[in-house]
Parts: C-alpha cells; sequence; structure tokens
C-alpha cells in the first residue's frame, strides 16, 4: 500500500508501535511521499478533472456550482446545453477507469468513490424532477445531438459497472432521452456518427433501435475516407483532430456492436479497426521529445481528446507492432504533465477554463462553453486496462520522437493503402 495513505489507514498508536518507537513514527511521518509512477499521476489527474463534475451533479448541484465560460462570440443558449456537455463527455472518457470495479488496493477505492457519485449522478441527469434534469431536446440548439453521443458512448464502454447497476428506472430514463434525440437532425459531416452511435446503444442494451441513420452514418464516413487512414469530416479533409476527437473511435465502437449483434459486418469493423491501428501510429509521432504536438485545427480547447484514438487502440490492447505499450503510455503521460500542470487550466475550484495549455479563451471556438473542455477526458482510455498489463506495468521507454531526435534507431514510417 503506498505509504501516503497506510499513515491515514491505521491507527496511530499501532502504527507506533509497528515502527518501534514514537521518533520512529514522527521521523516516517516526516519524509516526503515517493514520487508517483505512470499510472498513480495519471489516476490522481483523472480524478481530479471529473470529480467536480460528478460530485456536484451526484448531489444536484451542478447547475448552482458549475461556471458557465464561453468563447468570444459564443451564440448559444450556454444554460440549455452546457450541463450535458460537461456530463457526456467526462462520461465518455472516464468509464473504461470505473468498468474495472472493485478492488481492495487504494485505486480501487477511488474507483469505488467515483463509482458511486457517478452512479447517482447519471439518475439526477436524466430524472425530470431533478434539480440537474439535462435537456434532451432540440428546443433550444442542437448540441444536446452531440452530448447525448457522448453520454451514450460512455455507457457502451461500461455496460458492467454503470448500465448494469442501474435501476430499471434509470435505464428507461436514459432510453428516453435517447429517443428524444432523434427529433434534432444531423448535420452532414461528423454528426452523423452521433445519431449513429446513440441508435447503437439502444440496440446493444436490448432497446428498440432505429438503423436507419447508422447506415447512413456508416456509409457517409465510409465514403469520405481519404487515405493513410484520414478520413474527411464531410466531403473535404480538415487538417484537425476530429477523426480522434469523434470519427475513428465512434466509427470504430459502433461497428464492433454491430458485428457483436449480427447486425453488421466484421469484416467492416475489422477494416475500420486497421485504420485507426495506422492513425494510432501518426498520432505517436507527433509527440514531440518535450511532449508537446501540434496545436492545429479547430477545438483545441478539448486538450488531450486530440489522443483519444491512440488511448482506445492501446485500450483495446490492439497497438500496432511498431508502438510498444510502454513507450505509448510515457508519451500519453508527457504530454499530459504538459497540459494540465500549467497554471490557469483550472480554477481556484478546480474547474477547467477554456484553454488549450492554461486559460486562453482566445483559442476556443464559437461552440465552446465550460462544459465543452471535458472531452480531454477521452485521452485518458488507456487506464481501463489493469495496472498489471504491460501499458502500466512494463519499464518506462522512449517514444518515437525521442529516439529520432536523440540519434536512437527509428524504424521508417510508410504509408497504408487500405
Amino acid at each position: 500500500m503506498d505509504r501516503r495513505f497506510f499513515i491515514k489507514a491505521i491507527p496511530m498508536a499501532g502504527m507506533a508501535g509497528s515502527l518501534g518507537t514514537d521518533k520512529g513514527l514522527l521521523k516516517t511521518m516526516a519524509a516526503p511521499a515517493p514520487p508517483l509512477n505512470d499510472r498513480e499521476y495519471n489516476v490522481d489527474l483523472l480524478i481530479r478533472i471529473c470529480n467536480p463534475v460528478m460530485k456536484q451533479l451526484s448531489e444536484g448541484k451542478l447547475r448552482t456550482a458549475m461556471p458557465t465560460e464561453v468563447a468570444p462570440d459564443y451564440a448559444k443558449p450556454v444554460d440549455k446545453v452546457t450541463y450535458l456537455e460537461a456530463f457526456g463527455r467526462t462520461l465518455a472518457g472516464v468509464t473504461p477507469w470505473l468498468e474495472l470495479g472493485p478492488d481492495n488496493t487504494m485505486e480501487g477505492s477511488k474507483r469505488i468513490h467515483l463509482l458511486e457519485i457517478t452512479r447517482k449522478a447519471i439518475a439526477m441527469a436524466v430524472d425530470p424532477a431533478s434539480p440537474d434534469y439535462m435537456n434532451f431536446t432540440g428546443k433550444f440548439d442542437a448540441q444536446p445531438l452531440v452530448d447525448g453521443a457522448f453520454l451514450a458512448h460512455g455507457l457502451l464502454r461500461a455496460p458492467n459497472e454503470l448500465w448494469g447497476q442501474l435501476s430499471a428506472k434509470t435505464r428507461q430514463q436514459i432510453i428516453d432521452g435517447f429517443i428524444s434525440l432523434r427529433s434534432i437532425k444531423a448535420f452532414t459531416n461528423n454528426w452523423v456518427l452521433f445519431s449513429a452511435i446513440i441508435e447503437v446503444t439502444l440496440l446493444k442494451f436490448g432497446a428498440a433501435w432505429d438503423r436507419k441513420p447508422v447506415d447512413f452514418a456508416v456509409q457517409k464516413i465510409m465514403e469520405w475516407y481519404k487515405g493513410d487512414s484520414m478520413y474527411g469530416d464531410g466531403a473535404h479533409f480538415h487538417f484537425d483532430y476530429y477523426n480522434s476527437f469523434v470519427i475513428q473511435p465512434m466509427l470504430v465502437d459502433l461497428l464492433k456492436v454491430l458485428a457483436e449483434k449480427g447486425a453488421g459486418s466484421k469484416e467492416q469493423y475489422e477494416l475500420a479497426l486497421k485504420r485507426m491501428q495506422r492513425y494510432s501510429v501518426i498520432l505517436e509521432r507527433q509527440i514531440s521529445p518535450e511532449g508537446t504536438f501540434p496545436v492545429v485545427g479547430r477545438s483545441m480547447p478539448y486538450r488531450s481528446a486530440a489522443f483519444q484514438a491512440l488511448a482506445q487502440v492501446a485500450l483495446e490492447d490492439k497497438l500496432p507492432a511498431e508502438l510498444s505499450p510502454a513507450q505509448v503510455r510515457c508519451a500519453l503521460t508527457a504530454v499530459n504533465k504538459r497540459i494540465f500542470e500549467t497554471p490557469g487550466t483550472f480554477d481556484k475550484n478546480g474547474w477547467l477554463q477554456i484553454g488549450f495549455c492554461g486559460h486562453q479563451p482566445e483559442i476556443a471556438d464559437v461552440y465552446t462553453s465550460t462544459g465543452s473542455l471535458y472531452l480531454c477526458t477521452t485521452g485518458f482510455l488507456a487506464l481501463g486496462l489493469p495496472g498489471t498489463h504491460p501499458f502500466w506495468a512494463a519499464p518506462a521507454q522512449q517514444w518515437t520522437a525521442q529516439k529520432a531526435w536523440g540519434g536512437g534507431k527509428v524504424a521508417k514510417d510508410h504509408a497504408i493503402d487500405y
């Protein structure tokens, strides 16, 4: 057990006896805590990000507690959309770790606590009698379709510890919310996946689903493939991170559910996965020796969500041969340290502030509010692997840019043709 928690867990008198003398006890208490390993660091950081959202929502206080900072020229009704943004996006990233379930480790105790408040938060979000009941309609803006989709994606990632532990009432209220979102028409770009992932989630959990938007989404995304793992965001290619923010993670997961349910092609799923594996190589190669990466394209306040596709390939234990789990862990941890340790990233109450590396409102697009920022949690998907997995347990390794810029051996890179 971590010494920092050992002191809290054992009564003082008993601990003094176990250390021999009171003097020995005081010396031990004064000793600095050992540095966190990569997993401990990432777990604590993810909890730091998620806790304000889940705690306040679990108590029915999200609306009164959460800031509503908005981008310059923001034109949405923020109070009608930002809370579902914060909740759905947080759930999309934290659920693989929650799906590991309870255990008797210190990490497990943290997970038990967050599981408890997350289940309460879900119930609060979908209960019409709750003070934090969320907007699942297009009455004020189309944005709820986006974040209902992230909520659905989060539930897909925790079928046992979340969906499987919810009451029948809460499950039905979730289903009702998803059905209500059908009234919102998706734009003909990455948005087609939002309608599709919601319908596939209904299929996964045994509810009546509508196949039409699913088939349309798969057809359009496949039509928009540009080569070397990259899909267009609509008919045109955009140099940004939407292949990671939305397109490839949602496409692969919805095709996986369709194949599992006998409602889709296993071959199509495997093709999309192979493309995402190639894309994960490209993403890893973009991480500099210092843990930075190109700030290009829109929605950069989503921060570490730029690496959702890489983290998802790691979570599925399907990293391509040229990427060792340990080098990906080290690279992503370096990125998180650069982003989240920068002053201004969090406000004084622990909420994320608009920016990429610190507080930078000017980098935000016109649709960005406080709730939008919580998509960053999807960069932490690999925490859904147990701590004994080589991703977390193997010794540290240099990632590609470190080896290349340090004069080490680096394998050549090559595009794919499928």
